[in-house]
C-alpha cells in the first residue's frame, strides 16, 4: 500500500466513537530455548484499544482477525509503517524531528526519512514539511556519500587482509624452504 491509498482510505474511514486502536509489534516468548540456554522470542502482531476519556482502560492483546477487521485503518497504518521501515530509515533516527513532528508524520502515513524526501512538492506544502522535506533530502544524499565510503573501507580491508594471509603463506613457504635445505645438509 504507498501513501495515496493509505490517504484515501483515511480520508473515506468513519472510525468507531471514542475507540482508538494502535497495531504494533511485541516480543514474545515461544516457549522454546535456545542452543545456549537463553529463551526465544518472536514478534507478534498486537493491539492496543484505548475508550476516550478513560485513560484506566487500555485493553492490550494479540490481534486477531476480528480486531483487523474491527479497525481496518489502523490495521493499514501499521502495514505501512512495517513495509517502508523495511525498505527505509526510521523517522526516529532522523535526528532533526521532534518526537512530535515523527508522531504528526505518521499520523499522515509517513514512517521513514526516504518517504518524507519523495513526497509530491503539494503534499509537502498541504502538510508544512517543505524544511523538513529538505533536511531529508539533505539526510539522504549524505548517507549516499557515507555508503561510497564505506564500500571503499570494506574493499580496503578485504585487501589487507589478503594481504595479511598472502604474507602467511610466504612465511609458511620460507620455513618449508629452510627445512628442507637443512634435511640435505645433514
Amino acid at each position: 500500500m504507498d501513501f495515496n491509498t493509505f490517504e484515501n482510505m483515511i480520508h473515506n474511514h468513519n472510525p468507531q466513537e471514542g475507540v482508538i486502536a494502535r497495531f504494533y509489534d511485541k516480543a514474545v516468548k515461544t516457549g522454546e530455548i535456545s542452543p545456549d540456554g537463553l529463551p526465544i522470542f518472536k514478534n507478534r502482531c498486537f493491539v492496543e484499544i484505548r475508550i476516550k476519556d478513560n485513560n484506566c482502560e487500555i485493553f492490550d492483546q494479540p490481534a486477531t482477525e476480528e480486531k483487523i477487521k474491527r479497525f481496518p485503518i489502523e490495521y493499514a497504518r501499521y502495514q505501512l509503517a512495517k513495509k517502508q521501515v523495511e525498505e527505509g530509515t526510521p523517522l526516529e533516527q532522523f535526528a532533526f524531528l521532534t518526537a512530535a513532528e515523527i508522531e504528526s508524520l505518521k499520523v499522515h502515513g509517513i514512517y521513514t526519512v526516504e518517504t518524507l524526501a519523495k513526497m509530491e512538492a503539494e503534499k509537502v506544502a498541504k502538510l508544512g514539511l517543505s524544511q523538513e522535506q529538505n533536511l531529508a533530502k539533505k539526510f539522504i544524499l549524505q548517507a549516499k556519500d557515507n555508503k561510497i565510503i564505506s564500500d571503499w573501507q570494506k574493499k580496503e580491508d578485504d585487501y589487507l587482509s589478503q594481504i595479511a594471509a598472502l604474507r602467511k603463506q610466504i612465511e609458511k613457504l620460507k620455513n618449508i624452504s629452510f627445512s628442507k635445505q637443512v634435511r640435505r645438509k645433514s
